[in-house]
């Protein structure tokens, strides 16, 4: 039973960040779909929000691991 919560809580813990991704992906093409001129600013956004939310995850992993280990 304790692996079948650490698998829960480990796909709990990246499913998060993963859905942060996706979202700003799409908002990001179709924000550069509307205007293409955008695009650095866009970039620079898209990135570091990409960033946080990969930070956000690894935290999440690093945190159930030292509590199941």
């Amino acid at each position: 039973m304790q692996t079948f919560s650490i698998i829960l809580m480990l796909f709990i813990s990246t499913l998060g960040p993963s859905l942060v991704i996706a979202y700003v992906g799409y908002g990001a093409v179709r924000s550069l779909g509307r205007n293409p001129s955008a695009a650095p600013k866009l970039f620079l956004s898209m990135i570091l929000s990409f960033v946080f939310a990969e930070a956000i995850a690894i935290i999440g992993l690093l945190t159930i691991y030292n509590l199941f280990r």
